[in-house]
């Protein structure tokens, strides 16, 4: 299938917020949205789900906390257990500042290893600029086409309302 897309870019955070709300309303396939900085709200304005890295995130932790906490029990209690001025084998006290670092490194490692491949980043990937400025002043907003209901007239019209700087139709391009 070959893949058609519009391409508008804008000028101002107002323009990409509201032009996006109005695509995502109008049943429009918004396929990504490129800014220079974080504009808050367009996530929303996308009809994006929530992300479930931060459920990632807090699973890596409790199973590095839970694995480093049995591996201390182990090795002090069972495996090579030394008496250190009458302290108990398993002391937790003992534990809890190593098992938190460790808790914090697994848990940084893994969100950012499964962000990257959730991402398909990876080292020497070029990347795919849409328009001119888009790392620097402008707002880029790409929308596919679905089906044969797609009236690109339409879709012109709803970006002209919104202060377009200029707009684009691609043919068989990957962004991601």
């Amino acid at each position: 299938m070959n893949r058609r897309m519009i391409v508008a870019s804008f000028s101002t955070e107002e323009d990409i917020l509201g032009v996006t709300q109005a695509a995502h309303a109008d049943g429009l396939k918004v396929v990504d949205v490129y800014t220079p900085y974080a504009v808050h709200g367009l996530d929303t304005a996308m009809g994006m789900k929530r992300s479930r890295l931060a459920w990632v995130c807090f699973a890596a932790g409790m199973v590095g906390a839970i694995l480093k906490l049995w591996f201390e029990f182990w090795t002090a209690g069972v495996d090579w257990p030394v008496n250190v001025g009458g302290k108990p084998w398993n002391s937790l006290p003992a534990y809890v500042p190593v098992t938190f670092e460790v808790m914090v490194l697994s848990a940084g490692l893994v969100t950012v290893f499964v962000f990257l491949v959730i991402s398909k980043l990876k080292p020497g990937k070029s990347p795919v600029l849409l328009a001119e400025g888009i790392t620097n002043d402008t707002f880029v907003l790409a929308i596919e086409e679905e089906d044969a209901t797609f009236d690109p007239v339409r879709v012109r019209k709803l970006f002209e309302r919104f202060n377009v700087r200029s707009i684009s139709e691609r043919y068989g391009e990957e962004v991601s």
